[in-house]
């Protein structure tokens, strides 16, 4: 496809050697309604009200009172066959690896900027960050000892204000995805885990997800707005590891996508095993012969290597690669084969906060331009499967700079 060389800067290596933290900086054109633009910050608030109002048996209290069910989601796209000649709009999915409200307040920032720029993100919910360290205990860990975990637990303040963030962004009509608990990596990681050790980490998931209150003893919090048994329908697995023996594990609980591969071109996803296969995909690397892929911690890999802060005078050069990286594959596919493109991140301020600056940057350029639909996951799931199978097929054959004749492919 005339790509270049690709370079890929493989998750799991590279993420096993960062410690994950929970620190980091602070970090126009109208939607389409159709395609449920979200309606704004006052939209979303009044819904994370409302929802916080109603907890108390007016709605549907599920469990312990962690969770509850306020009926459908609000603002999600309304999902439309294309049309005879029509061009596909061009889908741009960010999604954040963590979803934890640190001292930072980097998921409340971004979820600020979503609302500006009418976009909708998805958000990995690791499902130890409802959990203080103090009932760590409670983790029981595939391959590793009771109450262990590769990340930092959360501190009672952080949990509590991962709650709030979690109500608001789903009344935002923003995705609430998985990212599993103890973020392993290498050995004895996902990679090493079998279907059975997969199924136990997600049902520990839903646990953690379904039982905060209990758990933690915040009685008086207002539960989620959401059932997670409804919502949650896919995931990604910590640094990209053991996808295979995850996509057995996952049938029984109805996910529809999975967003834990790496390396693939930017071209029409498919369907693996029923499930849709969202990959981290290679974009160009701005001023280089090479592909990297679309994450935060593989641009690092290319610019600092295993060092979380480099060099500071490199900083801004840093961060335009970075930025103007993201924009050559955006521009590839906006101004060719219109296949989706994503984004990956975490709530981290590695080199100075770089990539969270460029991805911010992204953001206000590319979502407000036309024809661009910024959505989550799910709501691309919804896209894709409302699409005729024959039409797909010939998306998923166009290389990613191709512009073909829209009328003749699209009948």
């Amino acid at each position: 496809m005339g790509l270049g060389i690709a370079v890929i800067a493989l998750a799991g290596a590279t993420a096993a050697a960062f410690a994950f933290t929970m620190g980091g900086p602070e970090g126009a054109a109208q939607g389409d309604a159709k395609l449920g633009a979200p309606g704004g910050a006052a939209d979303g608030a009044a819904a994370a009200k409302k929802a916080e109002e109603t907890w108390d048996g007016k709605v549907k209290v599920l469990g312990d009172g962690s969770t509850s069910y306020t009926g459908p989601q609000p603002g999600q796209l309304k999902p439309e066959r294309l049309k005879p000649g029509e061009k596909p709009p061009q889908f741009v999915v960010f999604s954040w690896d963590g979803a934890l409200e640190g001292d930072d307040h980097l998921f409340s920032h971004f979820r600020q900027v979503a609302r500006e720029n009418k976009a909708h993100m998805t958000f990995f919910l690791t499902g130890i960050y409802l959990l203080p360290e103090s009932k760590k205990a409670l983790y029981r860990p595939p391959q590793h000892n009771q109450g262990s975990a590769a990340i930092s637990y959360p501190t009672v303040p952080h949990v509590k204000g991962t709650l709030e963030q979690l109500r608001g962004a789903w009344a935002d009509g923003d995705e609430i995805g998985s990212h599993f608990n103890g973020h392993f990596c290498g050995p004895k990681g996902g990679g090493d885990w079998s279907p059975a050790e997969w199924k136990s980490e997600i049902d520990q998931t839903y646990s953690f997800v379904k039982n905060w209150k209990t758990n933690t003893g915040f009685t008086k919090e207002a539960p989620l707005p959401f059932d997670p048994d409804r919502e949650v329908v896919g995931g990604r697995a910590p640094c990209l590891e053991g996808q295979k023996n995850l996509l057995t594990a996952i049938k029984p609980y109805g996910w529809r996508y999975d967003a834990s591969s790496a390396g693939d071109f930017q071209l029409w996803p498919a369907k693996q095993d029923g499930i849709w296969n969202f990959p981290l995909q290679l974009v160009p690397l701005q001023g280089k012969e090479v592909q990297v892929l679309s994450m935060d911690f593989n641009f690092l890999f290319n610019q600092s290597g295993d060092s979380t802060q480099g060099d500071p005078a490199k900083f801004a050069g840093w961060q335009a690669q970075t930025r103007a990286s993201y924009l050559n594959g955006f521009n590839r596919v906006y101004n060719g084969s219109r296949a989706p493109m994503f984004v990956g991140n975490h709530f981290e301020d590695w080199n100075g906060g770089i990539y969270m600056k460029a991805v911010e940057d992204v953001m206000k350029d590319v979502c407000p331009r036309q024809d661009v639909r910024c959505v989550s996951f799910r709501e691309l799931a919804d896209w894709l499967d409302a699409q005729d199978p024959k039409v797909l097929a010939q998306l998923r054959g166009l290389d990613p700079a191709q512009a073909p004749d829209w009328a003749s492919l699209i009948k």
